[in-house]
């Protein structure tokens, strides 16, 4: 049984269509169960009742018109309940309703079980036999784990083929924040030509012909990104933004491109079976490196790829006449297509695939377009023209809104614009309290193409920049000199603010392709501080590095992430000791910097007293910190309700944090995702903190919330919520507050 539960589930992944996928449940739960009847009832588009959606057994020109109430019927029972009901007979049962257009006389036994997605009855599954006779509790089970493992396909076929019967609830579809902002526009489907991966095996009739149709045509892509890079150049972007083009013409100009698809021609292949071949073998290099920035990197061949056979196939779309209030949509935007439309009609970008490291999500930053990336459950064949909402702050998107969604968005949108001129006359302006507190305000960072837009934002350093991203994408651990020039430009871009650089930060969701860790379980595992003690041989590369990098910008703060004893603290700073007394042994001018702590994990929170005294400044990685002390995965979709950072628990942690920190007179910044939540700004306003490093997009409105209140009224507002014990409550009291000052309405939609 459990073979043929695998079978099942893996034929209903498989399928897109609706139709097939119920199709495929009702054919393989009455073949495996051997049963007379098997029907699935789903909810229907005003979520009132369930329809009949698929069946065997019964009469099937009764499909979609059967429609059945909760708690009427013995169907509607299993609905009202939620639970499964398990019957003899089921014309016997007070409830039992009988249907013309079904045929079902002569059916007795009944077993109905609820299909369950996010604590919501989807549909129900229903097994009908002759017999006057009760299915084995067996049956049952094997009914309900069917029922619970195919709910999710059912969701994504209804995403794909029905946009009627999604989100009429007013939910918002979940994706990534790539660009934070709102817009409020008209989708446009960014239609896809013929896919490179599904271009056949054919010969090449004549291989010269072949050569020079390939060669013609990577000419004309070249030719292409110029010209996109030329317009691109007109929005004033910053030049590591620009950069980006540069990268795909330095793609486009390899040799192994360009030799190993001639070679695929001159072994028989036509040519665009040829540069199928070449870009998957580019593709393939790429398959182990499982990080997110190597992953765009795989895109981004991939669409260079697509291109030069749009090319060959004289298939390339012709440019568009865009409308006003356009919001571009696809599968896997990239930047290649926003620089194809032009900017002057998009407002906003949804894209199926991706995350904010995509190069459309970066440059999107860049030119201050709402982006959201990872829309997983997008239904892109319905979308053309449909109105559409982003909110590139929460992730969020909504399709076909209704008016009190349209209404509450656009009231936020006119907040924002607002707020614009506001918020840029404060660039230069330091985040003081209405009574004179002034609190430090950093960016976050950790590619160079976020340089300039956080020097442009008012940030007053970097209070967190990620040193992993150039392990990402080396194909080896970088030495010394490749990392002290990175760090040098990050130093030097800032001097004499202070940049903390953080120490390698791998492990859990962060891997690096030559250097694999499998584990069961990998936040609890080898990560952070406790690899690179390990590995001493690259930790003290990574610290000489950023000691030469520091020689002339005198701006270098050292933090240590995942830290989770005192012996570590030890064995970190003997080690940065060591690279010291190496390098002035050398003759280097160097200075030992700063050194800081990320309190990640739960069990510091109970010593920070005595790490106080064994470094320069704490730094709370909230986002680690609330994943420990709440045990929940963040990246995991089936408890992400559950991570809060408005949680009691939460709260108290930190202000232990800061108050016993403050006791030993060590400074306290915050630099995970709560740095750049409002709500959040003004508990730890309230707490004391000296400093938030916050994402740039964040930073005005931080700064802006800073302004608005006095440090009394914060640490009043902190009294008042450490009394609350639902998450539910604290927020909604900090919305309040937040109206008060003006900005409510934008955090009221961003949560």
């Amino acid at each position: 049984m459990l073979n043929t539960l695998r079978r099942i589930v893996q034929e209903v992944s498989l399928a897109d269509d609706l139709d097939d996928v119920l199709t495929i449940i009702v054919n393989s739960v009455k073949k495996a169960i051997t049963v007379d009847v098997c029907s699935i009832y789903l909810r229907s588009d005003d979520n009132a009742d369930f329809v009949l959606m698929a069946t065997n057994g019964l009469n099937p020109t009764s499909v979609g018109k059967v429609v059945v109430s909760p708690g009427k019927a013995v169907v509607g029972m299993v609905a009202e309940r939620g639970d499964p009901v398990n019957l003899a007979d089921a014309s016997a049962h007070p409830r039992y309703k009988h249907y013309d257009s079904l045929d079902e006389e002569g059916f007795h036994g009944f077993s109905g079980v609820p299909i369950i997605h996010h604590k919501e009855v989807l549909g129900i599954l229903v097994v009908q036999s002759k017999k006057k006779k009760a299915f084995s509790q067996d049956v049952v089970s094997f009914l309900i784990t069917i029922a619970s493992q195919v709910a999710s396909s059912i969701i994504h076929a209804q995403a794909v083929n029905n946009l009627p019967a999604i989100r009429k609830d007013n939910r918002p579809m979940l994706g990534q924040p790539g660009s934070p902002g709102v817009a409020i526009g008209n989708a446009y489907l960014m239609a896809t030509t013929q896919e490179l991966k599904s271009i056949p095996e054919r010969t090449a009739k004549d291989q010269k012909k072949e050569i020079k149709l390939f060669l013609s045509s990577l000419d004309k892509v070249k030719q292409e990104i110029k010209n996109i890079s030329e317009r691109i150049i007109n929005e004033n972007l910053p030049a590591e933004d620009i950069a980006i083009f540069d990268a795909y013409l330095l793609m486009l100009d390899s040799q192994s491109l360009k030799e190993s698809t001639i070679a695929h021609i001159k072994n028989g292949h036509w040519a665009p079976g040829a540069l199928r071949m070449t870009i998957e073998e580019h593709i393939k290099l790429f398959h182990e490196m499982d990080n997110p920035y190597l992953q765009e990197r795989k895109k981004d061949i991939n669409d260079l790829g697509q291109r030069i056979l749009d090319q060959m196939l004289g298939n390339h779309l012709p440019k568009q006449k865009l409308k006003k209030n356009t919001i571009l949509v696809g599968e896997d935007l990239s930047a290649m297509h926003l620089g194809d439309m032009g900017r002057s009609q998009i407002i906003g970008l949804v894209s199926v695939k991706g995350s904010r490291t995509s190069h459309i999500a970066i440059l999107a930053r860049a030119m201050g377009i709402p982006t959201v990336m990872g829309v997983k459950e997008l239904p892109l064949r319905q979308l053309n023209e449909c109105q559409i909402i982003v909110d590139g702050y929460s992730g969020k998107v909504f399709l076909t809104p209704p008016a009190s969604i349209r209404k509450e968005y656009q009231s936020l949108a006119k907040q924002e614009a607002k707020l614009s001129d506001a918020l840029a006359k404060l660039r230069d302006k330091q985040a003081i309290t209405k009574d004179g507190v002034k609190i430090t305000l950093y960016a976050n960072t950790g590619l160079e193409a976020d340089i300039s837009p956080s020097k442009n934002s008012g940030a007053e350093g970097i209070g967190l920049y990620r040193t992993e991203f150039p392990f990402m994408i080396s194909q080896g651990f970088p030495g010394e000199e490749e990392q002290t020039e990175n760090y040098k430009n990050v130093l030097e871009a800032f001097s004499p603010q202070p940049v903390i650089l953080r120490t390698l930060d791998i492990g859990g969701d962060k891997s690096l392709p030559y250097f694999p860790i499998e584990e069961e379980n990998p936040f609890l595992g080898w990560r952070g501080i406790r690899i690179t003690l390990d590995h001493p041989e690259i930790f003290i590369i990574q610290l000489r590095a950023m000691l030469l990098a520091n020689t002339k910008a005198n701006n270098l703060y050292v933090l240590f992430p995942m830290v989770s004893t005192l012996e570590e603290i030890d064995e970190a700073r003997f080690i940065l000791s060591k690279a010291y007394h190496e390098l002035v042994d050398e003759g280097y001018d160097v200075c030992m910097p700063k050194v800081g702590v990320m309190i990640e994990v739960p069990s510091l929170v109970f010593q920070i007293k005595q790490i106080a005294r064994m470094v320069d400044f704490i730094s709370i990685g909230t986002n680690d910190l609330i994943q420990y002390l709440l045990a929940v995965d963040r990246n995991n979709a089936q408890v992400a309700e559950l991570y809060e950072s408005m949680h009691p628990g939460v709260i108290e942690a930190l202000n232990k944090i800061i108050s016993d920190a403050h006791g030993e007179d060590i400074t306290v910044s915050v630099c995970g995702e709560m740095a750049s939540d409002p709500l959040a700004a003004i508990l730890l306003l309230g707490m004391g903190i000296d400093s938030l490093s916050c994402s740039v997009a964040s930073l005005p409105r931080i700064k802006w919330v800073i302004r608005k209140f006095t440090k009394k009224e914060a640490e009043q507002i902190l009294e008042h919520v450490l009394l609350y014990s639902r998450a539910s409550q604290i927020k909604e009291y900090l919305i309040d507050r937040l109206e008060e000052k003006g900005l409510g309405g934008l955090v009221r939609a961003g949560n």
